[in-house]
């Protein structure tokens, strides 16, 4: 299918690995120019070579954490008119929620919430007077179902999807989409991070860990980055216009409702 993306510009956000890398690859086979990010400089400069070599689209990298002022600053630098926007950005670790301060739950906020907030704030007025924009939220499943750990990370995130919900419907006469992918067990470094430590506190395989996890969805396997970001690039498209202020549970069928 083609998507109607040739030549559109995209920022990526935390998109040197995982699902952030997986949208970026698939924005990127779309035709779209890219601005990817991250906070390794090495990591973030291979998976731009990769995507050149591969789909021979313009790359330009930003080596900065977009939580700061700065960072956004520099990343809007680079690309200050997009038509497209994927929010993406690292969580708090996982900590009960008795071991929460002040300070950790602030930081939690800024950056699964304020931040994409500030950056979507920053190029609305673009995409609003072009009458095209897509503005994609890479959140989690724990938004809708809680996870033992992630509290501070699913209220946080929570919150960006609650606050978006009214800007969404706000904002779509204007041609511009807002929409949240929820991933579930996707087969990424920090579900493999927490096979470890699960590894670690039952005397189990990560083997096992993670066999044992894999049966508990629906499907029966791990999501993959790949399929992950070829369901951000669809609702980037022309084919997407019509869809706003959804939230896409993209895993396999652990979320068990019927709505």
């Amino acid at each position: 299918m083609d998507l109607g993306l040739r030549g559109r510009k995209a920022i990526v956000c935390a998109s040197s690995r995982g699902l952030g890398k997986g949208c970026a690859m698939a924005l990127a086979e779309a035709g779209c120019d890219l601005v990817i990010n991250g906070r390794n400089e090495a990591t973030l400069t291979a998976t731009a070579e990769e995507i050149r070599d591969r789909f021979q689209v313009s790359v330009t990298t930003v080596v900065a954490d977009v939580s700061t002022a700065e960072g956004q600053k520099t990343l809007l630098a680079a690309c200050p008119t997009p038509d497209i926007l994927v929010n993406n950005n690292g969580g708090p670790p996982r900590r009960d929620y008795t071991e929460l301060d002040r300070p950790s739950m602030l930081d939690g906020v800024v950056q699964n919430m304020v931040t994409p907030i500030e950056l979507i704030q920053a190029v609305l007025p673009t995409m609003m007077d072009q009458g095209f924009g897509r503005i994609v939220n890479i959140t989690s499943l724990s938004v809708k179902m809680p996870i033992e750990g992630l509290d501070l990370s699913s209220g946080a995130r929570a919150g960006l999807t609650a606050f978006l919900a009214g800007v969404a419907r706000q904002i779509a006469g204007s041609g511009v989409t807002v929409n949240n992918i929820l991933p579930g067990k996707m087969d990424t470094d920090r579900l493999k991070g927490g096979f470890e430590r699960s590894a670690a506190a039952s005397g189990k395989s990560i083997d096992q860990v993670r066999a044992e996890q894999a049966a508990e969805i629906p499907t029966g396997r791990f999501g993959t980055a790949e399929e992950f970001g070829q369901t951000c690039a669809f609702l980037c498209s022309v084919h997407a216009g019509y869809m706003t202020g959804q939230n896409v549970l993209l895993d396999g069928g652990l979320y068990q409702a019927a709505f």
